[in-house]
């Protein structure tokens, strides 16, 4: 069975949301707790959402040099399916495996809504189960989800095909040209800030065609790097 990783850092919150996504994938979540040495084997990693050491400094800036992130690092840099939600795309960008940043939204306020996205680029481990253009609707929470980047970074994301995601139906944040996710070059390291561990279960999702709270359009997060990496 597939082994995924999910991490825990003092602070984060949606942790055991993660390892339930993976086990109704049909995954083994395996625990990575933030002082762990080594990845135990796992052959994907998933940095969840929350508020790693209370965010002090920065969102994500304490958590990028806990020991697991030195590991993490290695092993994305070698193809290491690697997904970071919310907070965990705020550590992915503090640890340089993605560029740009994240800073308070532009409204100052906190966001809990059920985001639609459309998804941009299906061909990473952990999007192959979308259709291009799909559009798919995920809880989305945050304070400090306002992703910016220096205009040719932008230019280099957009060129390269390497936006994932882009809101629909309205900017929630601010991000700079709607982005809600984004890759690294070769595909395996995923950021975004919308939590799709939150919409993979029927009864505990958004609202979805069948009714209220049947959305599941998370799930597919976790079956696409199932499915990657048994080929």
């Amino acid at each position: 069975m597939t082994r995924v990783g999910v991490v825990t850092f003092p602070g984060t919150l949606d942790d055991r949301d993660a390892a339930r996504a993976v086990r109704l994938a049909g995954g083994e979540p395996v625990a990575l707790w933030h002082a762990d040495a080594d990845l135990h084997g796992v052959d994907a990693v998933v940095l969840p959402g929350g508020f790693s050491y209370g965010d002090y400094l920065r969102a994500g800036a304490i958590s990028r040099f806990a020991p697991v992130m030195g590991e993490i690092v290695d092993a994305a840099r070698t193809g290491l399916p690697v997904l970071g939600i919310c907070n965990g795309f705020q550590v992915l960008t503090e640890a340089h495996l993605l560029p740009g940043s994240m800073i308070k939204n532009d409204h100052l306020h906190f966001v809990c809504r059920e985001q639609v996205l459309s998804v941009e680029r299906t061909d990473t481990p952990w999007t192959r189960d979308y259709a291009q253009g799909e559009r798919i609707t995920i809880p989305l929470k945050n304070q400090d989800g306002q992703y910016v980047a220096d205009e040719r970074t932008l230019d280099e994301l957009e060129g390269e095909g390497r936006v994932v995601f882009r809101y629909e139906d309205g900017n929630p944040n601010g991000s700079r040209r709607g982005i809600a996710g984004i890759s690294n070059a070769a595909g395996n390291v995923v950021g975004l800030m919308p939590h799709p561990e939150h919409a993979v279960e029927p009864g505990f999702g958004p609202d979805g065609p069948q009714g209220p709270r049947s959305g599941t359009d998370g799930l597919r997060f976790f079956t696409s790097v199932l499915h990657a990496l048994v080929g």
